[in-house]
């Protein structure tokens, strides 16, 4: 598994939904080198081969354009290396499968993951508990009145590297802060459930959810 989408990026292996070992990187500018290194150090600790690996997952994006890039560039070339599928994970429904599973009933709430876009400007969307699209993954700038149509009719919680911008200055009561971290293990179990169901990537097709143009990293 490979995220470099978000500020820290991480990669992992899992087993049966469940991360046995991973290395991350909090420094975003970075995450190229560190890549490649940390993947064969992974593998050396956990005593496993490329060639034993039943499938490749990556983060998709939204997030750094960078980032994206060479998590997809990494993931495509083991992919067809290796000869096995590859699957892509929205870095905002990661988010968002991280915070539920914090959540003893999530059932009547909303979840707005939010990843910082730079200035007052997030990537973002909205899912309720099952992972369905309320709103559509997109670039939005923070105000104070950030996604207030849905405020009004119930409790939202945010979460992300974007959050704080809005923490900062929302009046709301409806409006909820949570941490979410470790989402390594998030990604074992999401990418084990989209392994099972064969929800694999057309390489050929594949578009990576950038959202906006290029800015630098």
């Amino acid at each position: 598994m490979i995220d470099t989408a978000q500020e820290t990026a991480f990669v992992s292996i899992s087993k049966n939904g469940n991360s046995i070992g991973h290395i991350q990187n909090d420094i975003q500018k970075e995450h190229a080198g560190f890549l490649h290194v940390a993947i064969q150090e992974l593998l050396k600790s956990c005593a496993i081969e490329l060639k034993d690996i039943d499938a490749i997952s990556v983060t998709k994006g939204p997030g750094s354009y960078t980032g994206i890039r060479v998590g997809l560039s990494s993931a495509i070339g083991l992919s067809y290396a290796l000869y096995k599928p590859i699957i892509h994970i929205c870095s905002l429904k990661l988010l968002t499968h991280a915070a539920i599973n914090k959540i003893i009933d999530p059932s009547q709430i909303l979840f707005c993951p939010m990843i910082d876009a730079r200035r007052m400007e997030v990537f973002t969307a909205l899912f309720d508990h099952k992972l369905e699209t309320k709103l559509s993954p997109t670039a939005m700038i923070i105000d104070g009145n950030f996604m207030e149509d849905f405020l009004i009719k119930q409790s939202i919680v945010f979460i992300g590297s974007g959050k704080d911008k809005y923490e900062n200055i929302s009046k709301n009561a409806n409006a909820q802060f949570l941490e979410v971290n470790n989402l390594h293990f998030t990604m074992a179990a999401m990418s084990n459930l989209y392994y099972n169901n064969k929800e694999f990537a057309s390489i050929e097709s594949f578009e990576p959810a950038y959202l906006k143009a290029f800015q630098g990293i």
